[in-house]
């Protein structure tokens, strides 16, 4: 069982940035691949960036390429999310994710592929 603790969410206005953060409550984090997940009203849950378990190989949605960074640091069981150039349209409850490994390259962009969920911190632009 892996416990997810994501925080960093609030407030911020169209233009600013942000950094989310979650970590895991496990010993053998550099065994699961990590994603971050939005969603926001009537929308679907999407994958906005995963990460392999040694930071090989990345995954990132199109509407934030170029603007988000996703990051770990295994010693600290931590993955960060980096947000720059926010915009309204990422407003939503940002979610952690864990996906156990298949292999060092192994980046899943389907919820389905996930196996533990945080809570979820909620992130709300202002224009």
């Amino acid at each position: 069982q892996v416990q997810l603790a994501e925080s960093g969410g609030g407030l911020v206005q169209a233009g600013g940035s942000l950094k989310l953060s979650c970590v895991a409550s496990t010993r053998a984090f550099t065994n699961y691949a990590m994603g971050w997940f939005r969603q926001a009203p009537g929308k679907e849950r999407e994958c906005v960036a995963s990460i392999s378990w040694r930071s090989g190989s990345k995954y990132y949605a199109d509407s934030v390429k170029g603007r988000f960074a996703i990051s770990r640091d295994n010693r600290k069981n931590t993955v960060y999310l980096e947000m720059n150039n926010i915009t309204p349209g990422d407003t939503a409850v940002y979610y952690c994710a864990a996906a156990r490994t298949r292999g060092p390259n192994y980046y899943p962009s389907h919820h389905r592929e996930y196996d533990y969920w945080g809570q979820g911190t909620q992130v709300t632009v202002s224009s």
